[in-house]
């Protein structure tokens, strides 16, 4: 089976309060974006890499690859949208096989979660790694009234959200600029079914120094 991941790295450093875009911030001394390319490569060693990045850093991405070594990893440029970009990933991408789509900024991800969802989307269409909700969460109006509501029945989305190339190809074929939240919303919005697996809590999505500190701590422990 053929196993391809876009991981999308177009980010700014805008959130994060720095000229630097926070997936080229170090973790335990390498910069995010190569953890998260090793991951990949790691529980896959023929695994495809397609990496999204803004036009503004194709120079400087190539440099890093070049670097640490990465081989074989393309480079798609960005667009204005998180939806045009993966878009242009998938322009890349073969027509066969099982397709992840990948946060940059989530170096955290394991093995087995991988692993596990491209194994699932091969055999059921999709896997979307979710985690349960640990916080209590409430619902809030437009007037600010706000109400509880039961957690149990919510899940904290992860990535790779992995599809089978087909549905995904599909499915952005369809697809007008909208507010989609993620890639699953695009693949439901075509009629394709999404199925959960079991995230990892390590996972977290790198956006403030704060997670930064979080993930340094999780990675040197």
């Amino acid at each position: 089976m053929q196993r391809t991941a876009i991981i999308v790295a177009g980010g700014s450093g805008q959130r994060f309060g720095s000229e630097i875009p926070k997936q080229l911030h170090l973790l335990a001394g390498k910069p995010i974006l190569v953890w998260s390319i090793e991951k990949f490569k790691q529980a896959y060693a023929d695994m495809t890499i397609i990496l999204v990045v803004h036009p503004s850093l194709e120079a400087t991405i190539q440099d890093l690859l070049d670097k640490y070594h990465l081989k074989d990893v393309a480079i798609a440029l960005g667009g204005a949208t998180r939806t045009e970009s993966v878009k242009h990933g998938l322009a890349l991408a073969p027509k066969h096989g099982v397709i992840g789509i990948h946060d940059a900024v989530r170096p955290l991800v394991s093995e087995s979660v991988i692993k596990n969802c491209y194994e699932t989307a091969a055999e059921k269409g999709s896997a979307i790694p979710a985690i349960p909700m640990v916080n209590s969460i409430r619902e809030v109006d437009v007037t600010g009234q706000s109400r509880v509501v039961d957690r149990t029945k919510y899940k904290m989305i992860q990535t790779p959200q992995c599809f089978r190339a087909e549905w995904l190809h599909e499915a952005y074929r369809q697809t007008k600029e909208a507010s989609f939240s993620d890639d699953a919303s695009v693949v439901q919005s075509a009629n394709f079914s999404i199925f959960l697996v079991e995230g990892n809590v390590e996972n977290i999505k790198i956006t403030t120094p704060t997670d930064l500190l979080v993930a340094n701590a999780l990675i040197t422990h």
